[in-house]
């Protein structure tokens, strides 16, 4: 087994896996704080990688700046996270919240389903594609391998920041303890003072916008087509089951797991690539039905 292929396959996982937790942390912290599993989270994921590929090409066709689409990337999930994110939990999903698991399954998929159609009449149909954000920071030489500074770096560093900036936000500040709160007890938070319904919308659209960051971080390396958000939730769910749903420190190493592991398949068994992920899901639900960072005593946040 060359050292080389090893080598690739790790730098391929450790990109992957960043991808995959910026948008399974935002599934978590949805579930943590909210208790709903939204399938609709895939969608957020796929609108923010066709919002920012085409504000990418736009500002291309201006003649801006390349550097300039890392501020839109931002934008971009911001925007769909306030916008997208929150009309629907604002207009719907603050309907469902204590309803049974099977409503709220049901309603985010029909969600999912309306807003898969809406990518199409506004985007269309054609494969959509902006790698010029990737080409623009160039490659890096790794023990003899040259790999895009994008995917090695760039990438792996949002989803650090991310992570660091979650864990700082929840513990250090008084909205974040204010969201911790209301996880805990959520009668008690409101005979407190505290706005739960203010706080179920900041965290609904916080976790739509991390969905959406990482749509616009992958706008630059694939390309993009009609169902890009279905496949991204089913791996999203795999890493939040695996981690322990709510759990964002877990979500963080689960991904990791699940992207090295998918990234070796590719490499060494290509029959299995889309196999591994669930096996390693399902292997870890096994030995540990509450996954594996969740015990009795943790908070879900």
């Amino acid at each position: 087994m060359p050292p080389e292929m090893i080598l690739l396959a790790a730098l391929d996982g450790l990109a992957y896996g960043s991808l995959i937790f910026l948008v399974a942390v935002g599934l978590s912290l949805i579930f943590g704080v909210l208790g709903v599993l939204n399938v609709a989270h895939g969608s957020f994921y796929a609108i923010g990688a066709y919002v920012a590929a085409s504000a990418v090409l736009a500002a291309a066709g201006m003649g801006l700046p390349t550097w300039l689409a890392f501020p839109l990337f931002l934008i971009s999930a911001v925007l769909v996270g306030v916008v997208v994110g929150g009309t629907v939990e604002a207009l719907l999903l603050r309907r469902i919240y204590g309803k049974e698991e099977v409503l709220q399954l049901l309603v985010t998929f029909a969600v999912f389903m309306i807003l898969e159609d809406a990518q199409k009449v506004v985007f269309g149909t054609q494969p959509l594609f902006a790698n010029a954000p990737m080409n623009w920071l160039g490659t890096v030489e790794v023990f003899g391998i040259f790999y895009t500074s994008y995917q090695l770096i760039l990438i792996p560093l949002v989803a650090l920041v991310v992570l660091l900036g979650l864990r700082w936000f929840l513990r250090r500040t008084s909205f974040g303890r204010a969201i911790i709160a209301v996880t805990q007890d959520r009668e008690a938070a409101m005979a407190m003072g505290i706005d739960a319904t203010r706080i179920y919308l900041f965290t609904f659209i916080i976790g739509a916008s991390l969905a959406a960051l990482g749509g616009a971080l992958s706008s630059a390396t694939t390309s993009l087509t009609p169902g890009i958000g279905s496949g991204m939730i089913v791996l999203s769910f795999a890493v939040a089951a695996t981690a322990g749903l709510g759990r964002i420190e877990g979500a963080a190493v689960a991904a990791l797991m699940i992207g090295l592991g998918r990234s070796a398949a590719v490499y060494f068994a290509p029959e299995f690539d889309v196999l591994i992920p669930y096996l390693i899901m399902v292997v870890v639900l096994l030995i540990k039905p509450e996954g594996l960072f969740t015990t009795v005593q943790t908070r879900k946040v």
